[in-house]
């Protein structure tokens, strides 16, 4: 019976991760219940509890971009938000929010006013602009329950590049499909692009883009595909430890305008082809982007006529420029309500419908956030390379 049994598994080889999916998504769901802190606690009414011990502390605070308070407002970007936390007479700290949405959450502690930190007994963290913030994750929605799936099935490599016509080289994250490893296939390449304050680890950390996508490959929702994520500034930063900071980026945009990292693609897909296993079919490519990312997008697409089957736009942050000539691809627009940039959607779709060019939109509330760039990366991938 054993030697049987071990037979049909060898024949499904191929297979056994998808098995492996199926089992340990509500194991995922279990953990992201939980958490990994001793110092959150989700109560039964949907709320969290934010536990600090520190008997010395003067003054402790916590910070998050959820609601810690009950009044109710129009998120239009992702702003975060402080209030005091309550010592009891063990020296625990606490703060309990209202009910929360499902959605990944980032926070992190104030101690006296002065010093800032990430939750020490979380190591789910990630870099928010300059500071280090800790992440828990309340599910309830597919995008939420794809997010609290920590472990990959594919593969997640960083690579460096160096272009013959930068001074600084860049970083780049590749994620390979689980069936890269078991055949020989080529695979067609999404190239996902950050916005203005962002860096080649946005679309992994705060995106929870490898996560979302390899769960979907698992599920058969999305085509197996390989995803580049590369440090897209005008300005490498291959020599910050971590990020420039937003108020630098924003001094440097008129950058953007010369097309750094535009001008460089066919050096780096050259590169990537030369290590990996990238499909030469036609309409193997696409390329995404969030804000001042899905400008570039739409800049790859006009600048190499051809290449990209498809352009992903998410809040695009887009001019007349952008604006295909004779260059078609698909176009696909994710845009909310109360997006910052919401007139430049309407304007670019306008152009659009005036060229006779095709597109999908995505309408959704919200704004600016990674709340909504989830959603639409989600919703997105799930369109590629099917044909």
């Amino acid at each position: 019976m054993w030697k049987e049994l071990i037979d049909v598994l060898s024949e499904c080889k191929s297979r056994i991760w998808l098995l492996m999916a199926v089992l340990l998504l509500p194991f995922a769901y279990v953990q992201a219940q939980g958490f990994d802190t001793p110092n959150l606690v989700r109560n039964a009414d949907g709320s969290v509890t934010f536990l600090y011990a520190d008997e010395a502390a003067m003054s402790m605070k916590v910070i998050c971009d959820c609601k810690l308070r009950r009044e109710t407002s129009t998120i239009k970007k992702e702003n975060y938000h402080s209030v005091k936390m309550t010592r009891d007479s063990n020296g625990v700290w606490s703060y309990t929010t209202p009910p929360l949405a499902p959605e990944v959450y980032t926070y992190q502690f104030e101690k006296n006013g002065l010093v800032r930190f990430p939750d020490p007994a979380n190591s789910d963290s990630i870099r928010v602009r300059r500071d280090k913030m800790s992440t828990f994750i309340l599910t309830g929605t597919p995008v939420t329950d794809y997010c609290a799936h920590n472990a990959i099935y594919g593969r997640l490599d960083t690579l460096v590049f160096q272009s013959a016509n930068e001074e600084k080289p860049r970083r780049l994250l590749v994620y390979l499909p689980p069936q890269y490893e078991e055949t020989e296939e080529a695979y067609p390449v999404l190239y996902m692009l950050h916005g203005l304050n962002g860096n080649e680890n946005s679309w992994n950390e705060r995106g929870r883009a490898t996560q979302i996508l390899d769960t979907l490959i698992a599920v058969k929702q999305a085509r197996p595909m390989i995803m580049v994520i590369p440090d897209a500034n005008p300005v490498c930063l291959i020599e910050q430890k971590e990020d420039i900071g937003l108020m630098k980026n924003i001094l440097m945009y008129p950058a953007w305008k010369k097309r750094e990292f535009e001008k460089c693609y066919p050096e780096i897909d050259s590169f990537l082809s030369a290590k990996y296993r990238f499909s030469t079919r036609p309409g193997s490519r696409a390329v995404a982007g969030l804000s001042a990312g899905a400008k570039q997008a739409a800049n790859l697409a006009n600048m190499y006529c051809g290449t990209f089957s498809s352009v992903g736009m998410f809040s695009p942050v887009v001019g007349y420029q952008q604006v295909p000539d004779s260059c078609y691809a698909k176009y696909w627009i994710g845009g909310g309500t109360g997006d910052l940039f919401h007139h430049r959607i309407n304007k670019f779709r306008k152009r659009l419908q005036r060229g006779h060019i095709t597109y999908t939109m995505y309408n959704s509330k919200g704004g600016h956030t990674w709340r909504n760039w989830r959603v639409y990366f989600t919703d997105y991938v799930q369109t590629l390379f099917w044909n």
